[in-house]
This record gives structure tokens, sequence and C-alpha cells, in this order.
């Protein structure tokens, strides 16, 4: 009782294909695929251009160190406790 066959799986897709139409789920199945894609494109450019930012930021950082310390104010957070 409680697995599902195939038949069960056939007749809620019929269902499902009755109510909402073809046309319906042909569009909300592209919709859906064109979100994927653009979530995976995102995800890769979001890393290359990580990768990008990160490099400059720390070439920066290591040269602007010293000659900031004139001007710097180290303040070390303590947490309460």
């Amino acid at each position: 009782m409680g697995t599902f066959s195939i038949w069960h799986w056939l007749i809620v897709l019929l269902i499902v294909v009755m109510v909402f139409g073809t046309k319906k789920l042909k569009n909300l199945g592209s919709d859906l695929g064109g979100a994927v894609k653009g979530f995976k494109d995102g995800m890769k450019d979001g890393s290359a251009s990580e990768d990008k930012a990160a490099a400059p930021q720390q070439v920066a950082n290591a040269a602007a160190a010293p000659a900031a310390d004139k001007n710097t104010i180290d303040v070390e957070a303590k947490s309460k406790s």
C-alpha cells in the first residue's frame, strides 16, 4: 500500500494533463529549464568574478599596509562573556 506502481503515476500524469493542459505544462517546463540554466550561469560568473576580484585586492592590501601605518588605528574587538 505504501508504494506506487507505474499505473498510479500514469493516472496522476493523465489527471495533471487534463487539468492544466499540454500548452501550459510545456511553458512551465521551459520556464523552469530557463531558470535553472540562468542559475548555473550566474554561479559560474559569480565564482569567476570572485577569483578575479580577490587577486587585485590581495595585492592592493599588501602594498597599502606599510603606507597606512600613520593614519590607521588598530583596534581589537572582544566578545562579551
